[in-house]
């Protein structure tokens, strides 16, 4: 059942076929019938003109008849038209079109009937004879024959040509055409359009588009043209290209074309102008060749370069035109070259490197160049930016010519162009200059948006790039070699060789010898030197002196000559003539004016030329030689206006017989020289000067060139490369990138100012930080806050009423914010206007946010200059990346004043808005992120502009709030950065020391404000239990330095420097770990005594710390007696105070004997950096052998000094203190030396002191009560003296010095007793002085310490006879046996 369903659905699909095609058989029948009978209507149809009167007799026969078969054909019923050979019912119609004798109106009628035949495709391309038939209609119509008709007649006809030209390159059969058949095709349009240049608009414009609509179906089918292998075996050989008699017309017919269409770029149209005529370009026949030239190119697109004949022909021919003709023709032509170009380049450009170079060096950047005309300079710098905004050109032109030595620097030429060309002028901006930034500014984003992609897997240095081995500088290596790393850091190194071969060149110029040396020392030339590398310096180095070279390869030594012979190989003479090949090889250098100089270079030439001359028109390289002489003497015949008479043609042809091998040169060949010379003079002697200019021969020699060059290289962006781009052209960029904002007037302009800026800055974060840094210190200038003259007023006025100084201010902290890592020199500039904000009172306490700049502590830390740091606030978000930033407009919200005076908005609230997006606080907060460079920038930055350089102020108020402010950002900047502290403090520490060198620098408040500030850091430094000694003694000689360059601010800020001594040593005295540290906290804490309102806070934080013994160590100790004794010394100090001091430090010689049994290493816990800044003393203590016993004297020294205290009670308890000090210490090393020191130190600097006093009381009036006090301490401190001698007797007495010693104590002891006190009597140490010396003799006498008749010693001796003088009644007590 389904079988015979499908069998009637099929039946009935192949009835409707049937009946289709027989409708359409009918419809080719009647249409065919219709035509014909209008052609034969017309053909008999009488003219209104007698004299155009025709008849059928007057018609050719054979014409009717073919006409007439036809009709017998046409409705045959056996009639299949598919295969029915179409030249049977083409033909009649093509003989109607090519007869004689054909009325006009005829041959229009029958061109119709062809039209519809090809329209309706009767035949297709697999119809029988469809080949022969497709060509005929093309041969019929190249033929047709317009004689007998009227012009209006004429131009049907020729519209009914166009019509069938089009109508048979559509035709499915058109593919069957061959090359030859094409391009009669094409010829036969372009007569149309040449007939039609005298006729109507409407033909021309018909003639024109179908030209052009022909050559598309032309080239379109290029890209379905396969390539022979055989075609790219040899250039010269005569093969099919890519077409055969069955495949139908190929590449052979659009090379033909291209031919063609270069060849109407020569056409020249005749002028009269003043009865005289010349002859000049036809710009319109130009024009339309090259809008077809560009249509075959667009549709041909990369598969040109699959064919080799092709390819060369737009490789040589077309693209020769195009600089010709780009170099000389008006805008509109130079606009379509330059379209065609950058067709030409976006499809074929790795085949086109030196002609590309070639382009834009003779023509673009000519073109566009300050002098040319202005419409031609619009259209060089609007096809300079097409170029531009291809993604990959810039990165490319600099990888292919601005880092090959031998090729112009391109992309530096063009970028430094543009900045000229838009750099503004003192009167409004240009349209050019407005349009040649533009492609400034597409440089600029295309760079940063290239270098700043996150995806982007490129490395972000090394930078620098240095020479490090030989290579020779004009060998290029395949990218495809090398991988890409190694590609990238090749193409850099032949980029800085092309910079040290600039820098030769220069040297050269002005030493030749100098310059070859550099050669050497740069490592572009070997060691020993290779005689091409210097000729190749010689080659390809642009602006060398031309005499010098010439000179040089003329010298006949034996080097200069291998030189001369290498120079002469980099030449390619093959297809040019001898004047072009000589002009080529002149052009180089200049020939020296000594014969054989010249003779050694004429014949280095002529064998080479010989070599790779491209005829046999040469027989010997000698002929070459006389004819080049030859030349140069007609040179300067013709062209030596002190020659008056000048030579002829034939007199030269007739000088030069014979000197081929003994025949005559061709007389063709020697008129073509002659006719050259005469009218192009060679430059042969001295610098012309002129500008270089595309020549024939130095054409010839960039096709031989390219021949054996790289062909282009394609590449992506390399971060490196693409900051090497920049640096090139940075510096003219920035100024003009100032220049032309601050002629800026409208706001797109202002735009697109600020994001050129941050494309800048983005480039700049990769290694340029120079760059950056001038960017900055460019656009700080239009904030208007750094202008020196104008008052706050104006400065007030014109930052709230411009939207320049709003938007330059805004670009200038988002760089901070965005890119601070790079920024260095530039942070004084953003830190002047910071100061400048803040002085104007436009910095709120809210614009400055630090986001917990000193810890992580929830607590806000307030300053004195009233800049708070609260948490980062959250409606602004976190601080940008700089990779995260892509266009400053993205958050750029500034509105104009007109637009915040319409929301209401004050001037301050509009002020405050610009300063919330400066976002100022993040530049602080965030700082722990900046690289250590730029934070010693930020930093010297800061505390120079604290100490006033650079800064005015108009009242002492505004210097004091300025330097609290600055060093409130420099405590906010350290106490971020508090984890590297040691990093970046010493650098800070210096700049302190440099600001105290200023010559106008005063330390008020500068030291004031930076001590709170230093005191913040060093508490949070000690509050950290990971601090280390390093950053402690760094901060606390920052501190030291401080207070000593205003010793005042010791006073003036001793509440606050109390506060937080006091807390340092209660909460973290364990965290103290130096000695520098100790000393300074405890000289700082003794300081507090000087004020009674921190005496009570700084007393009892010392005894709190002398209590707590576990935190008084050796290192502290000797800090601690003295910040004691600084204490005790006070006047009107609270007496019960200075006691428990007092008592506290007897107390502390446990410690010292602690010490002594469990340290054997004196010192040792001192650091290395502390050691610098300990007294003299303490140099002393650590150098002796017992660390302790030392630091036991300098206790006993602090008991000295408080004996001499105004107050007795003190007096007296420092002399208990001490005893009690002496008793405790017996288990320390009290040698005989430290005895005595102890004594000559301590006790008998004591009992003279306060003798000394004692006698000054009783020499004063009314000071007996003083005088008795004394007296009294006096005689406590000679009872100290007697128990102490007593007690270390043994020790004493072993010293060899002790006879000495004994003769110290007598004396004192003599001295008491025979004080005179005036008129208050005797002292009452008359009474005690005898039972002291009793006591220390009736134990010196028990210890046989003092004998009679011991041999040498004469102590007893001098005893007795001291007694006798200092107590006679001790005499029979003490010495019986002497009395006997």
């Amino acid at each position: 059942m389904e079988t015979t369903r499908g069998e009637e659905e099929e039946s009935k699909l192949s009835k409707s076929y049937q009946q289709k095609k027989k409708r359409k058989e009918i419809a080719s029948a009647c249409m065919l019938n219709t035509e014909l009978g209008a052609v034969l209507a017309v053909i008999r149809r009488p003219t209104l003109e007698p004299s155009f009167y025709t008849s059928d007799s007057q018609c050719d026969t054979n014409i009717l008849n073919s006409l007439k078969s036809l009709r017998s054909l046409i409705f045959n019923p056996h009639q299949e038209w598919e295969t029915v050979d179409p030249s049977i019912y083409i033909s009649p119609f093509l003989d109607v079109v090519q007869g004689e004798n054909i009325p006009a109106g005829a041959t229009a009628v029958a061109l119709s009937a062809i039209l519809k035949i090809v329209r309706l495709e009767i035949f297709d391309e697999k119809t029988p004879g469809a080949r022969d038939a497709i060509t005929c209609i093309v041969t019929g119509i190249s033929n047709c024959r317009l004689e007998t008709t009227n012009q209006t007649l004429e131009e049907a006809v020729m519209l009914r040509i166009l019509q069938v030209v089009t109508a048979i390159m559509r035709h499915s059969a058109s593919i069957l055409l061959s090359d030859n058949a094409v391009c009669t095709l094409v010829n036969t349009c372009f007569q149309v359009v040449q007939q039609s240049a005298n006729r109507s608009d409407l033909l021309q414009r018909n003639a024109r588009y179908t030209m052009h609509e022909v050559l598309q179906i032309i080239f379109s089918r290029l890209l379905d043209i396969e390539v022979k292998p055989e075609e790219w075996e040899s250039d010269t050989e005569d093969v099919e290209d890519g077409s055969n008699s069955d495949s139908g017309y190929g590449v052979r017919c659009a090379v033909d074309i291209f031919h063609f269409l270069c060849s109407l770029l020569n056409a020249v149209q005749v002028v009269e102008t003043e009865g005289s005529t010349s002859h000049a370009a036809d710009e319109d026949v130009q024009l339309f060749a090259l809008v077809l030239i560009n249509s075959g190119i667009e549709l041909g697109g990369d598969a040109i370069g699959k064919h080799p004949k092709l390819l060369r022909m737009i490789q040589d021919d077309l693209l020769h035109h195009l600089i010709h003709y780009g170099a000389r023709g008006g805008p509109l032509l130079f606009s379509m070259i330059c379209s065609i170009v950058l067709n030409i380049y976006l499809s074929l450009r790795r085949y086109i490197r030196l002609q590309l170079e070639a382009f834009f060096r003779f023509v673009i950047l000519r073109a566009a160049a300050t002098g040319s005309p202005v419409p031609l300079q619009e259209v060089a710098v609007e096809a300079i930016i097409n170029f531009l905004r291809q993604p990959s050109f810039i990165m490319e032109v600099y990888a292919n010519y601005d880092c090959n030595p031998t090729c112009l620097n391109l992309f530096e030429e063009i970028g430094k162009l543009l900045c000229k060309l838009s750099f503004p002028g003192a009167g409004p901006l240009t349209s050019i200059q407005v349009q040649a930034f533009e492609g400034l500014v597409i440089i600029m984003h295309t760079i940063a948006d290239s270098i700043d992609n996150e995806a982007s897997a490129c490395p972000f240095g090394p930078y620098p790039v240095e020479i490090t081995e030989y290579t020779p500088f004009w060998e290029e290596k395949s990218k495809d070699d090398l991988e890409l790393e190694t590609w990238v850091e090749y193409l850099r190194v032949r980029r800085t060789q092309k910079k040290k071969l600039l820098i030769a060149r220069d040297h050269f110029n002005r030493d030749e010898k100098k310059g070859l040396e550099y050669l050497k020392l740069r490592q572009l030339v070997s060691e020993p030197a290779d005689p091409k590398a210097i000729s190749m310096f010689f080659r390809y180095t642009p602006e060398l002196d031309k005499n010098t070279i010439g000179d040089y390869l003329g010298d006949p030594d034996e080097f200069q000559i291998q030189v001369l012979k290498e120079f002469t190989e980099t030449f390619k003479f093959s297809g040019m003539i001898l004047d072009t090949a000589l002009r080529t090889f002149l052009a180089t250098f200049r020939l020296p004016g000594e014969s054989q100089k010249i003779q050694r270079i004429l014949e280095a030439f002529s064998d080479k030329f010989y070599d790779q001359q491209s005829s046999d028109i040469f027989a010997t390289k000698d002929a070459v030689f006389i004819l080049c002489y030859s030349l140069i003497m007609l040179n300067t015949d013709q062209h030596n206006p002190q020659v008056k008479k000048k030579m002829t043609e034939e007199e030269f042809i007739r000088n030069n017989r014979a000197i081929n091998g003994g025949q005559d040169l061709p007389r063709e060949y020697l008129s073509e020289l002659f006719q050259s010379i005469a009218t192009n003079p060679i430059s042969v002697f001295g610098q012309s000067g002129l500008p270089v200019e595309m020549n024939p021969g130095r054409w010839i020699e960039l096709i031989n060139q390219s021949k054996d060059m790289q062909p282009y290289i394609l590449c992506d962006f390399d971060r490196r490369l693409g900051r090497d781009m920049f640096a090139c052209i940075a510096g003219p960029s920035i100024a003009t990138l100032s220049a032309f904002f601050d002629h800026s007037d409208e706001d797109e302009l202002f735009h697109e100012c600020i994001e050129a800026l941050m494309s800048v800055a983005r480039i700049a974060q990769y290694g340029l930080e120079d760059t950056l840094d001038e960017l900055i210190a460019s656009f700080s200038k239009f904030t208007t806050l750094l202008n020196p003259y104008a008052s706050a007023e104006e400065t007030l006025f014109a930052f709230s009423n411009d939207m320049k100084p709003r938007m330059a201010t805004l670009a200038i902290f988002t760089i901070a914010n965005s890119f601070g890592d790079s920024i260095r020199a530039g942070w004084r500039n953003i830190v002047d206007c910071l100061l400048k904000l803040n002085r104007l009172k436009l910095l709120p306490q809210s614009a400055i946010d630090f986001d917990k700049a000193a810890s992580h502590a929830s607590a806000n830390l307030s300053t004195e200059s009233g800049v708070i740091f609260p948490s980062q606030d959250p409606k602004f978000g976190d601080n940008q990346n700089p990779n995260t930033i892509s266009r400053f407009s993205h958050f750029l919200s500034v509105e104009s004043v007109e637009d915040s005076l319409s929301l209401g908005m004050s001037e301050f609230e509009r002020n405050l808005k610009v300063i919330k997006q400066c976002r100022i606080w993040s530049i602080f907060s965030n700082s722990s992120t900046l690289p250590d460079d730029t934070l010693l920038n930020l930093g010297r930055s800061l505390i120079f502009a604290a100490a006033g350089k650079g800064q005015k102020f108009s009242t002492p108020v505004e210097e004091e709030e300025t330097v609290g402010f600055c060093w409130d950002l420099v405590i906010a900047i350290a106490l971020a950065n508090i984890h590297r502290f040691q990093t970046f403090w010493p650098s800070f520490h210096d700049y302190l020391l440099s600001v105290a060198q200023f010559p106008l620098f005063s330390p008020i408040p500068f030291a004031e404000k930076a001590i709170l500030g230093l005191f913040k850091v060093c508490l949070k430094l000690l509050s950290s239990t990971s601090a280390d000694k390093f950053s402690e003694e760094l901060i606390f000689k920052s501190i030291n330095l401080m207070w000593k360059l205003d010793k005042e601010i010791l006073d003036t800020c001793c509440e606050s420097i109390t506060n937080t001594i006091s807390k340092i040593l209660i909460e973290y005295p364990e965290n103290l770990q130096t000695q520098l540290g100790w000393k300074s906290a405890l000289h700082l804490l003794s300081v507090s005594g000087r004020l009674s309102e921190t005496y009570e806070q700084g007393v009892e934080t010392l005894i709190t710390l002398m209590s707590d013994t576990k935190h008084v160590s050796r290192i502290n100790y000797a800090c601690c007696i003295d910040c004691a004794f600084g204490f005790v010394a006070l006047k009107n100090s609270p007496l019960e105070k200075n006691l428990k001091i007092l008592d506290l430090l007897s107390d502390s010689v446990n410690l010292l004997i602690h010490w002594y049994r469990n340290y054997s290493d004196p010192g040792s816990n001192s650091s290395m950096a502390s050691n610098a800044s300990n007294s003299s003393f303490e140099d002393s203590l650590k150098g002796s052998g017992n660390y302790t016993m030392n630091l036991f004297v300098k206790l006993g020294e602090a008991f000295r000094k408080a004996s001499l205290a105004r107050r007795e009670e003190m007096r007296n308890r420092a002399i208990v203190c001490l005893q009690k000090s002496f008793a405790l210490a017996e288990e320390l090393d009290f040698s005989s030396a430290n005895c005595i020191n102890c004594f000559n130190l301590v006790i008998f600097a004591m009992v003279d002191d306060l003798h000394e006093k004692m006698v000054e009381y009783s020499r004063r009036e009314n000071a007996e009560r003083e005088m008795r006090s004394m007296e009294g301490t006096l005689k406590l401190a000679m009872e100290l003296l007697t128990d102490v001698y007593l007690r270390f007797l043994k020790q004493i007495a072993a010293s060899p010095g002790f006879r000495t010693f004994w003769l110290g104590v007598m004396r004192r002891m003599d001295t008491c007793m025979k004080t005179d006190l005036g008129v208050f009597g005797e002292t009452q140490l008359q009474h005690v002085v005898p039972d002291l010396l009793r006591k220390m003799i009736i134990k010196m006498k028990e210890a046989e310490i003092l004998a009679q008749n011991r041999g040498d010693d004469d102590l007893w001796d001098i005893t007795y006879i001291q007694i006798q003088w200092i107590a006679p009644s001790l005499k029979e007590e003490l010495f019986p046996e002497e009395e006997m």
